[in-house]
């Protein structure tokens, strides 16, 4: 029997060390420990937040055998196996079943796409080859591509399809999404009070590396209809969530989320290159939002702080001693131990 997803699942950073060219297997399973401690209801490895587009092919074969062996059947586990070929989406999918993956986050083909009815083809095929649910992914604007709400009617009537991740950020079309029926896991940051509010089944959100226990108060509110106390919440949450999604400090995404995480005392080392460290201000911004955090609040004694020139020393040397590029290029390491020279 399939395993349902809703709830909060933690689009799950994957931690890494030797200045982010060598998955830290050690700090993943005590991740994993920490968000399924805090209550989430599921894992997405391999997601957007988990780096998938910087990693290897073996790279996200060996988070999914990692992860799935250490999660053991604890809560619910999505992993992302997209690919621009139908063949290699398939055989991604395949191997992360085998490793214990519970459903499949797919984007739809993207770069050269095609058409609507390509689109259709590609995910039929992928329900046709798989038994295991399907998470239609919707980002138009990383991948170029809207599963618009018709797509998307067409999309979910297809066996094994069942859910969408809907990142796209507009309320009217999730609501839309929602009308229509599946399962609808929105991930927008900045809306998830109020997708919850509208009906959505869940959230995969990156945001719950940094926050797992207030992500999950803020589900548990919802789901009892005390909308004011969630909405209280939502506005301590709300300062970091926003800046993430969108600031004028030169801060992205990933190396947001990391760097948050581990200020409020989870160190997952940086993030791949091109992902530079953030800035010296948005470190301190970051440090203001988190201020407010109820449970996972910043604890100043674990700053460290290092303005661009430091970060960019730092990224020059370890270049010199070969942790970039270089010897690493083209290789697959894995293992666990300490993120010398990591800064958080």
């Amino acid at each position: 029997m399939r395993k349902k997803l809703g709830g909060i699942l933690a689009a799950m950073c994957t931690p890494l060390k030797d200045a982010g060219e060598t998955i830290d297997d050690g700090r993943m399973r005590e991740h994993i420990d920490y968000l399924i401690e805090a209550g989430v209801h599921g894992i997405v490895l391999n997601a957007g937040t988990g780096e998938f587009a910087y990693m290897r092919r073996e790279e996200v074969q060996h988070i999914n055998e990692v992860g799935g062996a250490h999660i053991a059947g604890r809560v619910p586990i999505v992993s992302q196996p997209s690919a621009v070929g139908l063949s290699e989406t398939i055989e991604k999918s395949k191997a992360a079943i085998d490793a214990g993956v519970d459903a499949l986050m797919v984007l739809p083909p993207y770069l050269e796409s095609p058409f609507e009815r390509g689109i259709l083809f590609h995910y039929e095929q992928l329900a046709n080859a798989v038994d295991a649910s399907i998470v239609l992914y919707n980002i138009p604007e990383a991948s170029g591509i809207e599963i618009t709400p018709e797509l998307y009617r067409r999309l979910i009537a297809i066996d094994n399809i069942e859910y969408i991740k809907d990142s796209a950020g507009d309320i009217a079309k999730q609501q839309k999404l929602i009308a229509i029926g599946g399962g609808v896991l929105s991930g927008a940051d900045p809306i998830a009070p109020y997708a919850l509010m509208s009906g959505a089944t869940g959230l995969i959100w990156g945001a719950v590396n940094i926050m797992p226990h207030e992500a999950v108060r803020l589900w548990d509110l919802v789901q009892k209809g005390d909308y004011r106390e969630a909405m209280e919440l939502w506005a301590l949450m709300a300062p970091t969530n926003l800046f993430l999604w969108d600031n004028s400090l030169a801060v992205e995404y990933l190396g947001g989320v990391k760097a948050a995480t581990a200020m409020v005392g989870h160190d997952l080392g940086v993030s791949r290159r091109p992902q530079p460290p953030i800035t010296g201000a948005g470190r301190v911004a970051l440090q203001a939002a988190l201020s407010s955090l109820p449970i996972n609040k910043l604890d100043r004694t674990r700053l460290v702080h290092h303005e661009w020139e430091e970060e960019r020393d730092w990224l020059v040397q370890m270049t010199k001693s070969g942790h970039l590029g270089g010897n690493s290029r083209g290789n697959f390491t894995a293992g666990s131990g300490s993120n010398e020279g990591d800064e958080s």
